[in-house]
């Protein structure tokens, strides 16, 4: 990811988090903590071996 994706990125959250409020927050939380768990799902079937290409 590029600093201008994550710019980006960063943009469209302040934004929602500003039109929708607290809602919105708490939405972006739960998205960001939902990649966490994938991304170290993934890193445990890395170190298994399980990751097919």
């Amino acid at each position: 990811m590029t600093m201008v994706e994550l710019a980006g990125d960063v943009l469209i959250a302040a934004l929602a988090i500003r039109v929708f409020g607290r809602d919105a927050l708490r939405l972006l939380r739960r998205a960001a903590a939902a990649g966490v768990r994938v991304g170290v799902t993934e890193l445990g079937r890395a170190d298994r071996g399980e990751v097919q290409e």
